[in-house]
């Protein structure tokens, strides 16, 4: 049964629909998650508002096996965030599951993502990145 079935019959557990970053342009950043993800960004989308559809699709009455969806707000005063600390802390991150690391950085970062200069990994499991708005996101490392 899928999530959005489920959530009709027991609307104490409601899937998880979209999850929203601010940032100072909605569609560059979706455009750079589209990429890194092989997702595609919402026809309609702009500056303001744009969503990214996952492959099976976004969660819906249509699509009650869909997938929970990213989108992005244009924010007038956005504040890059300032992680590890500071006066904007990171408030949320994304970490993105990767068999090799290594191999997976490249294309981040010739999609606009930057390394982190802190990289508080000790084993190496996973490796802190910056998006092209600032916000810190992860490549881990899966088992």
């Amino acid at each position: 049964m899928g999530a959005w079935r489920t959530w009709i019959r027991n609307p104490s557990s409601p899937p998880l629909d979209v999850t929203v970053l601010d940032c100072p342009d909605a569609l560059q950043l979706a455009t750079f998650y589209a990429k890194l993800l092989g997702w595609r960004v919402e026809e309609g989308s702009d500056s303001d508002w744009a969503e990214l559809l996952p492959p099976r699709g976004r969660v819906s009455v249509d699509e009650p096996g869909g997938e929970a969806s990213l989108a992005f707000q244009r924010i007038d005063d956005f504040q890059r965030p300032t992680w590890p600390a500071g006066e904007h802390p990171q408030q949320f991150h994304l970490d993105f599951s990767v068999t090799d690391i290594d191999a997976a950085e490249p294309r981040a970062l010739a999609l606009g993502a930057v390394i982190h200069e802190h990289q508080p990994s000790g084993s190496g499991g996973f490796r802190v990145y910056l998006d092209p708005a600032g916000h810190p996101f992860c490549l881990c490392r899966s088992a």
